[in-house]
This record gives structure tokens, sequence and C-alpha cells, in this order.
């Protein structure tokens, strides 16, 4: 979930990178005539989802426009309008470079929302049609706030532990670094509270000893640590962001991802209300293969999105900063590690034997917390159903 691990990146480049994105006043202004729909491709048939869906498709995202949201801005029509105070963006919804015949609105999460949970935004707020869930975020809610994915448009999350390399130059995995830590001396340091830090202890990736749940968003601590301290990440942002923009630190890091633990849930799934399903099959019929095109496109090329995106970073101007450089290499880093792949043949699929072992492992890190569904089985949290088989990366 972004609402306590994503702050990391906002801070630490706030507070130690000379790039200071200037922002605009609150209200309402129109976007770049050159977005992401310009660089979509024409070749298609015409999509349209008037009629069968909301005349304003609303998604809540878990945090502000980065890189791993970009399949949701690559469906934005030109001359989109930005509402900075409320941290929206809305405009035509399109598909093929033309539009659908709807409206598409992204409401930034995180600090937008009060870092409130997404699956409970969708249950206050009934007009959000669809939202970022991971799977982790469903389990754990599945008895009072049941959600569906519909779209994983990422098969992995991003989330890593990241160390340095020349102080630990043989360590190659989350549990080897947990043993040179503890030989060491050192902690991961992490926000606390990580549900997949409970699990690598309890599974006993990690021994307690090395644990430190201080992280508190900025490089401080990891910097003057020397090397010695292990800290929480993203693969797609903070190997670029420490090499490149925090000048007291200035070189590389290397990290693992969580995934390679076995705690491996599909990040921020497209999702909708699980007793709207029903009444959302015609729209989602149409829309699912449209949000399936928009990631290919996006990661494919993904430019003019981040132009978008790092726009409205700017005007938003909440200390959340973010570039197209940043934007860049998260769409490079999804494809080079699998974050973002084929699955069967076609982008954007849940496995119900994955989901189900996740299922088993999630429980007893959620035990006493949340509303995990007594009875849970992989197939009350998602659904292939409304997949195109033929839309892929490797079509």
């Amino acid at each position: 979930m972004r609402t306590t691990t994503r702050l990391g990146v906002a801070t630490a480049a706030l507070a130690a990178t000379a790039l200071a994105l200037t922002g605009c006043a609150a209200g309402s202004s129109s976007g770049s005539s050159t977005t992401a729909a310009t660089a979509q491709s024409a070749s298609g048939p015409k999509v349209d989802l008037s009629g069968v869906c909301p005349a304003t498709v609303v998604v809540q995202t878990d945090w502000n426009p980065e890189g791993e949201h970009g399949h949701l801005y690559q469906m934005l029509g030109p001359d989109p309008q930005i509402d900075a105070s409320g941290k929206t963006v809305t405009g035509d919804l399109y598909a093929n470079g033309k539009s659908t015949g709807v409206k598409l609105e992204i409401r930034a999460g995180g600090p937008a929302i009060g870092y409130s949970k997404v699956s409970s935004q969708m249950y206050q707020d009934k007009s959000i049609t669809l939202g970022y869930v991971s799977t982790d975020e469903a389990v754990q809610f599945s008895g009072n706030l049941p959600t569906t994915s519909v779209f994983a448009e990422n098969d992995t999350s991003p989330m890593a532990i990241m160390w340095d390399p020349k102080t630990y130059p043989k360590v190659d995995s989350i549990a080897g670094l947990g043993k040179a830590l503890a030989k060491d001396g050192g902690v991961v340091r992490y926000f606390n509270g990580a549900a997949y830090m409970t699990y690598l202890e309890q599974s006993g990736t990690l021994p307690k000893s090395v644990l430190d749940g201080s992280y508190d968003g900025t490089p401080s601590k990891f910097v003057s640590a020397g090397g010695k301290d292990a800290q929480q990440g993203f693969a797609t942002a903070e190997p670029y962001i420490y090499q490149n923009q925090v000048a007291a630190w200035g070189k590389k890091v290397d990290y693992a991802l969580i995934s390679s633990t076995g705690w491996n849930p599909y990040p921020e799934a497209m999702s909708v209300r699980s007793g709207d399903l029903t009444k959302l099959t015609p729209c989602l019929q149409k829309l699912v293969p449209v949000m399936q095109q928009a990631d290919v496109d996006y990661l494919k090329a993904p430019q003019a999105t981040n132009d978008l995106i790092t726009k409205l970073v700017q005007q938003y101007n909440n200390g959340w900063t973010y570039d197209s450089k940043v934007g860049a290499f998260a769409a490079a880093q999804m494809v080079k590690l699998g974050i973002a792949k084929d699955t069967d043949g076609y982008i954007g699929s849940v496995d119900d034997q994955r989901m189900q072992d996740f299922i088993e492992k999630a429980k007893p890190v959620f035990a006493g917390s949340g509303d995990v569904k007594s009875d849970l089985k992989a197939s009350d949290l998602y659904t292939n159903e409304f997949l195109d088989k033929q839309i892929g990366l490797g079509k």
C-alpha cells in the first residue's frame, strides 16, 4: 500500500535534491495539448463506452501521479482539466486515438485523501468507479470492504529493500542481507506497520534484531549510516533517485524485490466494489481492454504521459516531487524486472493458485487486524473475465 511506503520517495526527493518543481496556484487549468492521447495508436477501431459506462469514469489511485500509474494517464485525451486544489485531472477517455464518449477523472491518493485506504475511500464515495487495491489490502478488508480486481496492470510489486553494494558486495538476496546485517550490527529501516515486514519476520527471512521501523521518508539516516544500514524503497524510483538526485549519496544502490521472498501481492490492481461487479459488467467488458491497451502503449512509449504526470505533480504542489526522468526510469524498470509483463500471453491476468497461496500467507499477518473474510478464497478477490487475450506487450 502506497500510503505509508511511497512517502519515502516524496520526502527524500524533497529534502535531498536540488530539483524543486514549481507549483501553481490552486484551481482549475487546462493540460497541455500534447498529451498521452497523441501518443496512442489510432489504428484500432473506435470504442464507444457511452451508454454502458458512467458518463465520467472515476478512478481513485493510492498515491500522487507517478510512472506506475502511467496506464491511467495514458487514457486521457487532449487538454485535460487539472483541479490543483482537488488533486484531480479530468478529460475525455481515449482509446486508439479517439474519444470513447465518456470522461475519465483520475484522483490522487495518499495525502490527497488523508492517507486513507483506497478500499475505504471507495465505500465512502460511491461515485468512484474503480480504485487501486493491492492484494494485501483486498485480503485484509475482504470482510467489510470487499473489492474485486478486474485488471492487474502490474504483475509484481516494485517494493524492494536496498543496500550499499560496496559495504555488502556478496549480498544477493534479502535473506542474505539479513544475515550480513546481523553480523555487522546494521538494520533494515522501514515504515513501521508494513505488512510485508511482518511476513519477513514471521517467515524467518529477516531476524527481528535487524528490524528498525523508524524510517521517516528522508535519506538522512541511510546516508549517515555510511552503507551499514539497509532501507525500504521502490525498484522503480530509489535506485535512480539516490544515484542521481540525492547529492549526499550520489552512487549506486543494490536492491531486491520483496516479491522474491514469497510475499507477492498484485500491486494497485484496478478493482471495483464487489457488490457492483454485476452492474458494471457491460462497462467493464469494453473498458478493461482499453485499459490493457493503454498499459501496453505507455510502457512502449512513456514520454508524453510522463510529461503530463510531471505537470500534474507541479500543479498539485503538495511536497511530492517527480519528473520525467524518474518516470522514464520507472517505465523501463517495470519491463526489465517483469513488474509489468504478459501472463498467459496477455497483460493483466491474475493467477488463481498464486492468489490462493498469498491468502494463506496473509491470514497470519492480518490476524487481529482488519476484517479478513473467514472463508476467503481466491475467486472472491479477482476476475479475468473482461481481459482481451490478444492484448499484451509481446503482441
